[in-house]
């Protein structure tokens, strides 16, 4: 009976101090976030490849050398979002995430208009006024109605082999994330 109690007191102390230490690295981790790594690079509308190191690591680690990444956090209470690029590779896909990491939409060249990156991030209210005169340069785009205010979007390209790395890269160069 002894050595039963000695063993539950002993787990016990062993699992407050795991706990402990545990709470105590909660705001280093915090801060390694991909909304905070984003914005140690750039402000909001500003895109990011994710590839770009800063302290010596990539903004956010990818998880497919076959694809290149980059990103822009966005903040629906300045207005409209819109993340377009005329460019052209083998494949694209784009999503829309919360600040927390959840994925509200997500969507690739196949689903869109003619193949284009081209899609306006807004709210419900703000689709409502949208609708009422819309802009003729949103004519084609993809409108992706979220119920947040801020995110992050982020648009992957497909390298097939080394020869499309400079074509992808230039994509990525060129994708826009501009508060309409």
């Amino acid at each position: 009976m002894r050595r039963l109690f000695h063993a539950l007191a002993i787990g016990l102390v062993g699992a407050g101090i795991a706990h402990i230490a545990i709470l105590l690295l909660v705001p280093s981790f915090s801060e390694r976030d991909a909304w905070s790594r984003l914005a140690m690079v750039a402000g909001p509308n500003k895109v990011v490849r994710l590839d770009q190191e800063i302290g010596g690591a990539p903004v956010v680690k990818s998880l497919d050398p076959s694809f290149y990444e980059a990103a822009c956090r966005f903040d629906l209470g300045e207005g409209v979002v819109r993340i377009d690029n005329a460019g052209r590779v083998p494949y694209w896909s784009a999503s829309v995430y919360d600040r927390s990491g959840q994925n509200i939409y997500s969507f690739n060249d196949r689903t869109a208009t003619d193949g284009n990156l081209d899609f306006v991030v807004l709210t419900p209210a703000q689709m409502i006024d949208l609708r009422k005169e819309l802009p003729p340069e949103f004519e084609k785009s993809i409108f992706v109605e979220t119920p947040i205010d801020e995110g992050i979007v982020v648009v992957r390209a497909f390298v097939p082999d080394d020869s499309w790395k400079p074509i992808v890269s230039r994509f990525l160069d060129g994708v826009s994330c501009e508060i309409q």
